[in-house]
């Protein structure tokens, strides 16, 4: 009796602790609401590397705004490994796109090619 309770703790603390898979749209809400709020160490989880270095370098233009930020997900492609968000958020006038692929079973947000064109 006691080896199953012992057993039983450990299993709870071991599904507790594993990482929640997000969906692409929830992954891109993320990384929206993080870009924005310059919080660069949430933005890095749900990034790549190249996806990462490339939102750095246009975080650095967007000037400080202290309004909240409010992001809608307007169209959602997935094609097995990659997902294709379209959003529009508060801050912009125009809708954005972001191109997710999945790394280590996790959605996260990557740079286009320089040709590559999505779904929408």
């Amino acid at each position: 009796m006691k080896r199953i309770f012992i057993f039983s703790v450990i299993l709870l603390f071991i599904s507790c602790s594993q990482n929640k898979n997000l969906s692409p749209a929830e992954t891109a809400k993320i990384v929206l609401k993080s870009f924005y709020e310059k919080d660069n160490n949430t933005m890095k989880k749900y990034t790549t590397a190249d996806g990462y270095s490339g939102l750095l370098m246009i975080q650095d233009m967007v000037p400080e705004n202290n309004k909240k930020v409010n992001v809608e997900i307007l169209d959602e492609s997935v094609n097995g490994d990659t997902a294709w968000i379209k959003y529009n958020t508060s801050y912009d006038e125009k809708p954005g796109v972001f191109k997710l692929i999945k790394e280590n079973s996790q959605w996260k947000v990557s740079s286009k090619g320089p040709r590559e064109r999505g779904p929408f």
